[in-house]
């Protein structure tokens, strides 16, 4: 039934996100790539909007993440930051001077940084320069290209103590919380007991702290047969909407049907037989 605008909630900072912690309260994460993405889940009431890189396929069209160039975020963390009212904004980067750049010129409030106990050090010298990192563990797109496609991560004995070990070495270096990303329920939610941060999950199951989608995903923005994960739940038929739209579009066009009289502005009779006079030498 749609909800009120933003401008009846309070800024969510990241004293909000514990505080829904503490409480044992949901946290909404939903991706955005541009100013009306991010308007609608601003408005929608996302507590968290995330600009990630996925943007790269979902937004301009590459094969993969690693493509997206640090300026082309930038533009994109810029045009969410404007639409964006009350949620938390965050980015993704890897190092500490984009970082710094990200917060200063994209506008964003956190990056978030993939990785486990090999990128602690890393997020430790970033949280120790005052930016707030969201950590990222499971399956990341980094991984994902390593491993030549989708693969869920902690499957096994071994494989689930290696997420629960770089989730608290992410933890221990200063991440307010936690991807939890392609692994399965139970892990997760054994993970999530074993932290003191929030985990956001994204095919991770019910017990994360929180849960996170790719907008254009769960909103169905692209036509049938493209790949979508098993935890992709599609909430909308945008495409199929749009599509119908368009072609209506087109058809009326063709028709002559558009644009109506109420799609046009007046003249006076009087102006239009003076400019009708004027022009018959022309």
């Amino acid at each position: 039934m749609g909800h009120p605008p933003t401008t009846s909630r309070k800024k969510v900072t990241i004293q909000t996100i514990r505080a829904l912690h503490r409480r044992g309260e949901p946290i909404t994460v939903l991706t955005a790539h541009d100013f009306p993405s991010a308007h609608l889940a601003d408005h929608a009431g996302m507590e968290i909007i995330l600009v990630g890189d996925s943007l790269a396929m979902v937004a301009l069209g590459m094969e993969d993440t690693s493509e997206v160039l640090v300026e082309e975020m930038l533009l994109h963390c810029r045009s969410v930051a404007r639409a964006t009212k009350s949620a938390f904004t965050i980015s993704e980067e890897q190092a500490l001077a984009t970082a710094i750049r990200f917060i200063k010129e994209g506008r964003v409030q956190a990056i978030k940084l993939e990785g486990g106990k090999e990128m602690a050090p890393t997020i430790r010298r970033i949280t120790t320069a005052g930016i707030p990192v969201l950590g990222h563990v499971g399956l990341t797109p980094q991984r994902q290209n390593a491993l030549g496609g989708f693969r869920v991560q902690g499957k096994t004995s071994d494989g689930a103590m290696r997420v629960l070990e770089d989730a608290l070495a992410v933890q221990e270096a200063g991440c307010f919380a936690v991807v939890l990303e392609a692994v399965p329920a139970e892990v997760a939610a054994l993970v999530t007991k074993k932290l003191s941060i929030p985990t956001i999950g994204i095919g991770a199951g019910a017990g994360c702290s929180g849960q996170v989608l790719v907008q254009v995903d769960m909103l169905g923005n692209f036509p049938p047969g493209r790949f979508l994960p098993k935890f992709v739940k599609k909430y909308g038929n945008v495409w199929g909407e749009s599509l119908k739209a368009v072609e209506a579009y087109r058809d009326e066009v063709k028709n002559s049907q558009y644009p109506a009289a109420e799609h046009t502005y007046p003249i006076s009779k009087e102006e239009l037989d003076k400019f009708s006079e004027a022009i018959k030498g022309l």
